[in-house]
């Protein structure tokens, strides 16, 4: 692998992109026009444009920094916790690998044709999940995580498609996009990464920062940088039908409750079974009764919001909370709160729905905490206010202060 020269200038180099903080910013509401949707209200983005069509968006976000400096996103890549790739495309041969990549794993900046992409920096960067939440106007459930591409000039991962949305969201340099609504979605063979076999564009535009780009799943795109620059991807969860049906068959078994029959735990039985010449051919009769057994498999639509609920909140195999070094005890903690306030921890997903809530893949009632649990996860956060006239309730304040301990809050209010 090309690496740095150890002569890389990286004090001078992260001052070029600034990492000034991105504004914490709820969604609009969903009939309030947004600079971020073109003056669009969320409401008529969904309408129009959600899994329908592109949408180019001049000036979605204007003076945009990104959320991390050059150096930050190199130092966010060199941690085992962080899912990162990089892609080069020297002497026009394709290369991908997998980080962890240490400082002198990259090429230099001064060498074209490279990209590295990090996943999951709303994980990691309060700036960058400030920029998430701003898309908070399309369901949590489907709002899956944000990642920060870096690109030398030339750089790109070749034209192709995704099978999620994406809000492909300029924040430094420039990168010039083509997209296309192609049928013919081949793949070019032997290659590391999937790169469209027939690339056919339509449309072409230069994005520079705060412009921004909505793409529904399966159109073609390729972006390619004009220069250093960033790109943010804000994607969405698409789970297939196929891992959804098998998840959910799993979660039944998993708690009994595939309510096939009285006695749901009885084992097979075949006291008619005769003896057999080829002993390595499946029974049909063990074929019909299986089916015969699936085919009573019964659920109710409690049973699919539950499972929806704690597998969409499910944290990723790679998400660590990290509790507090010295935690308060309970009596500090609320008279803290008091002053502060709370919010969820950035990488805290908190649903609901009308029964129960589902915190980090755990389902809980709702009744007895609705009064402030929907309204902690609607604004991840409650304010000091809100919280006083919230403390005489103990077992709130217990609650949030065994959640403040395992690191799945934090007290004061969104930055």
């Amino acid at each position: 692998m090309p690496v740095r020269p150890p002569d890389y200038p990286a004090a001078k180099a992260s001052a070029r992109i600034s990492p000034t903080s991105v504004s914490a910013s709820s969604a609009a509401s969903p009939d309030q026009p947004t600079p971020l949707l073109g003056n669009l209200t969320p409401s008529q983005f969904m309408r129009r444009y959600w899994q329908k069509k592109p949408f180019l968006i001049r000036h979605a976000i204007p003076d945009i920094v990104a959320p991390l400096a050059r150096d930050e996103l190199f130092e966010l890549a060199d941690q085992d916790d962080v899912e990162s790739r990089l892609i080069t495309h020297f002497r026009s041969k394709w290369q991908l690998e997998h980080g962890p990549f240490a400082a002198d794993e990259l090429p230099s900046i001064k060498q074209r044709a490279w990209t590295l992409l990090v996943q999951g920096v709303d994980l990691h960067n309060d700036r960058a999940r400030a920029l998430l939440d701003r898309f908070r106007f399309v369901p949590d459930a489907r709002l899956d995580d944000l990642m920060i591409s870096y690109a030398t000039d030339g750089g790109g991962v070749g034209p192709h498609f995704d099978s999620y949305d994406v809000f492909l969201l300029q924040v430094h340099g420039k990168r010039r996009w083509r997209i296309g609504a192609q049928r013919d979605l081949s793949l070019q063979p032997g290659l590391p990464l999937k790169v469209l076999q027939h690339f056919e564009p339509e449309d072409e535009w230069v994005l520079e920062p705060g412009d921004m780009l909505y793409l529904p799943p399966h159109i073609a795109h390729d972006g390619v940088a004009q220069g250093e620059c960033m790109t943010c991807s804000i994607g969405f969860r698409a789970p297939s039908t196929s891992e959804l049906a098998a998840q959910f068959l799993y979660y039944l078994a998993e708690r009994g409750e595939a309510h096939a029959s009285p006695n749901g735990s009885a084992l097979y039985r075949d006291p008619q079974q005769a003896a057999v010449e080829r002993p390595a051919e499946l029974p049909p009769a063990l074929v019909d009764r299986v089916g015969a057994i699936l085919a009573k498999v019964d659920w109710s639509d409690k049973d699919v919001s539950s499972f929806l609920g704690t597998y969409l909140s499910e944290p990723k195999p790679s998400v660590v909370f990290d509790p507090p070094e010295r935690p308060l005890d309970e009596a500090r903690f609320i008279r803290r709160a008091m002053k502060e306030g709370v919010r969820l921890d950035r990488k805290t997903v908190l649903l609901y729905d009308s029964r129960s809530y589902y915190l980090n893949g755990e389902e809980s009632r709702l009744a007895d905490v609705k009064n402030w649990v929907i309204e902690l996860a609607d604004n991840r956060s409650l304010s000091a206010k809100r919280f006083v006239t919230l403390s005489p309730q103990s077992s709130m304040t217990a609650l949030l202060h065994e959640w403040y301990r395992a690191g799945w809050i934090q007290t004061g209010e969104l930055r």
